[in-house]
């Protein structure tokens, strides 16, 4: 996926490249070449014929590398996501159908401090963090928190904690 994605995108760059270079010397001609007129009607065709395609050029060149670094950036968060999300677990049945393993199981609830979820002690957003605090029995029954979309803490779970408080 991602060398077939790259590939469109780095002659969009490389185009992209060119035209911002091809403009900047037709601009340099053509300055060079008005420089050297007295006369306005002298000038002109220099304008037209390099001055005015080298911005062209250049504005066509910018948008080039723009879509490209767009395109780049798009064709990365698609890799994430599918290393992320779309990979399929090693433990999938027969059927072609995963066995829904939860990505975390601990029974205490923790928050992270100006957060808006609650998560599983062992969730992968909050494993490792230092300011996590647990969940106060309180802060749940008010709403405050909504439960974490990745571990899915269910809702005997902060029953559960309320009765360890």
């Amino acid at each position: 996926m991602r060398t077939a994605r790259l590939r469109t995108v780095h002659p969009v760059l490389w185009a992209g490249w060119a035209a911002l270079a091809a403009g900047a010397v037709l601009c340099v001609i053509g300055w060079y070449g008005i420089s050297g007129e007295r006369f306005a009607e002298r000038q002109l065709p220099y304008l037209a014929s390099c001055t005015v395609p080298g911005a062209a050029l250049i504005i066509a060149g910018a948008v080039l590398l723009t879509h490209g670094r767009n395109a780049l950036a798009a064709a990365r968060v698609e890799e994430l996501y599918g290393l992320l999300v779309a990979a399929e677990p090693a433990d999938a049945d027969e059927s072609g159908q995963a066995a829904a393993a939860p990505v975390a199981v601990s029974g205490e609830l923790l928050m992270v401090p100006g957060g808006t979820l609650w998560h599983r002690a062992d969730c992968p957003l909050v494993a490792g963090k230092a300011d996590a605090l647990p969940v106060d029995s309180r802060v749940l029954a008010r709403g405050e928190l909504d439960p974490c979309p990745i571990c899915e803490p269910a809702a005997s779970d902060d029953r559960s904690s309320e009765a360890d408080d």
